[in-house]
């Protein structure tokens, strides 16, 4: 099998590849501005869930509201961290209970803990023999590059394609990369395309992480939202000890509570040490108000399963609307579309066709993605199409995209 070809970012960023590391959203608004839209806006860009927010959040919140007058510890509340390795144990088939004490660390949200978890790890993996590297999957969330930049490592964008299902192929990797590799970020559900790694696939890369002695970050933020199975986790390739891993998960779309800013980081006790020295010095704690809310959170699926229903719900009238146009397949797991508009000349056009004759604002694909060395992008044939809104909103959407592409 031929090795991976991988986009390497140098330091000295050139004019395109500093316009590639703009955020995705600002490079929309660019891209549509000026274009009156052609009825009224329907915003399916931001994976924002508009779902409403669970019953209980009030209440909790007013019953500890004399929190706010304390600086929380960093490391997070003994109830929120219990709470958290209670629900991982009921969640997930682990090898061993997850320590609240030195395996748990409270997040304001994943991306601050995605972003700092490269600069915590450039520090703790052994010394790297060449130039040190983060491997990310392209396309990807930005968090995961800025924290590479940050960390003085190279990005290095490894293709999730159809051809490789959507997520990285590891098998492609070669040794003189992974020698050299601090951490590898992997989403799944993954974030545009939906994808989930089966145990299989973890259980590789955990192998791999232990040989080469590199972290693996697992963001699975939308772990809760699939068609029919929950996905596996990173934590039950591990195994014992949980060396080498962390998990990243938060209430954003688990629970409908972007705002909140709640999450959290779970795995190796040793790095979680080290992570936390980081954290003491830079980053903001998270609110006791916030936390209980988030022990609430993590000890109810009601809400849980009632959120998943709705994005299933959504997904049905997509399987309808959309049907097999653009290469549409219903997602394993997560609230986006990945649809292929390669025949109506790529992803800038169609998401300006949208905007100025529908009025729908979706996600260029080619912006969630980097140019790989062969000059391809991974994205440049797609958009992402957010499934936040109510169920009619967006049956309106879908049906004006199949209206305007046909």
């Amino acid at each position: 099998m031929p090795m991976m070809t991988a986009q390497r970012e140098p330091n000295s960023l050139t004019a395109a590849a500093a316009e590639s590391s703009r955020s995705p959203f600002v490079r929309l608004t660019d891209l549509i501005a000026g274009i009156k839209p052609g009825k009224p806006v329907i915003n399916l860009s931001v994976g924002e869930p508009q779902h409403p927010i669970p019953d209980f959040v009030g209440p909790v919140l007013t019953a500890h509201l004399s929190e706010f007058g304390r600086y929380p510890a960093n490391k997070g509340i003994e109830p929120f961290r219990h709470a958290v390795a209670q629900w991982l144990g009921r969640r997930y088939r682990l090898a061993q209970p997850v320590d609240p004490e030195t395996e748990v660390l409270v997040l304001n949200g994943t991306r601050e803990g995605l972003f700092l978890g490269a600069i915590a790890a450039k520090r703790w993996v052994p010394q790297r023999a060449d130039n040190p590297a983060v491997l990310i999957p392209n396309p990807f969330y930005a968090a995961y590059a800025a924290g590479a930049l940050a960390a003085g490592c190279e990005p290095v964008y490894l293709p999730a394609t159809r051809a490789s299902g959507f997520l990285p192929d590891l098998n492609a990797l070669n040794d003189s990369l992974l020698k050299r590799t601090v951490a590898f970020y992997l989403a799944s559900p993954s974030n545009p395309q939906g994808a989930v790694a089966s145990r299989a696939y973890l259980d590789q890369l955990a192998a791999l992480s232990h040989r080469y002695g590199f972290l693996v970050f697992a963001d699975e933020c939308y772990c809760e939202i699939y068609s029919e199975n929950p996905p596996a986790g990173m934590l039950e390739a591990a195994g014992s000890g949980f060396s080498n891993t962390v998990v990243f998960h938060s209430l954003s779309k688990r629970s409908n509570l972007p705002g909140l800013r709640v999450g959290f980081a779970a795995g190796d006790r040793d790095f979680l040490a080290a992570f936390l020295e980081l954290r003491n010095i830079a980053a903001p704690q998270v609110p006791g108000p916030a936390q209980h809310v988030g022990v609430a959170a993590y000890n109810d699926e009601f809400h849980v399963e009632k959120n998943r229903e709705m994005y299933s719900a959504k997904f049905d009238l997509a399987d309808q609307i959309v049907g097999d146009r653009y290469g549409y397949k219903r997602p394993a797991g997560g609230f986006f579309l990945w649809l292929d508009v390669s025949q109506f000349g790529g992803s800038e056009i169609v998401t300006k066709r949208l905007w100025a004759e529908a009025g729908v604002r979706v996600v260029p694909g080619r912006y969630l993605a980097r140019e790989q060395a062969d000059g391809s992008n991974p994205g440049a044939d797609y958009i992402r199409v957010a499934m936040v809104q109510d169920s009619e909103t967006t049956a309106e959407a879908l049906h004006r995209l199949v209206a305007v592409l046909g």
